[in-house]
């Protein structure tokens, strides 16, 4: 995984006071080791640095959107096809935006869950995510098993 700067650590520390506790209380799957501290950290480090930039990024999009919002009729004369043109243009920005929030909410989802030490426990069966798909997906709140579940009555 990443490096750890000190400064990070120490904001990670701050953000997560009792991590160094309750990362012994996250589950692993059979065959796993235990999570380490340093594991927690780096996954932290990273849900961190994703949401800054998230945050970054949302604020340029909804901005651009409000433009887009706004200025929808400017120059458009009276062709349908700029008025398509348009039209696409905007619904692409509001699903960019919308995919956005979403991400942003996963994500502090997941530092509620590091925050709680509940991180790394499926919110359907209370068994273990796994490691290997939480270091894929650090976002994950369900099991590889609960996530084709929940898929198969979905589809």
């Amino acid at each position: 995984m990443t490096k750890i700067t000190t400064a990070t650590r120490a904001a990670i520390k701050q953000e997560f006071p009792n991590l160094t506790r309750d990362v012994k209380k996250f589950p692993v799957r059979d065959g796993e080791e235990p999570w380490t501290v340093r594991e927690a950290e780096e996954l932290a480090a990273l849900l961190l640095e994703d949401k800054e930039r998230l945050e970054r990024e949302l604020l340029v999009a909804d901005r651009e959107l409000s433009d887009l919002l706004r200025n929808s009729g400017d120059g458009a004369g009276d062709d349908q096809a700029d008025y398509g043109s348009s039209a696409l243009e905007r619904e692409q920005e509001l699903t960019l935006v919308n995919n956005m929030r979403d991400l942003l909410d996963q994500t502090n989802h997941a530092l509620g869950r590091i925050r709680k030490g509940t991180y790394a426990t499926c919110e359907l069966t209370d068994l273990p995510i796994g490691k290997a798909r939480l270091q894929a997906f650090p976002r994950a709140t369900l099991s590889v098993e609960a996530k084709a579940r929940e898929e198969r009555r979905g589809a």
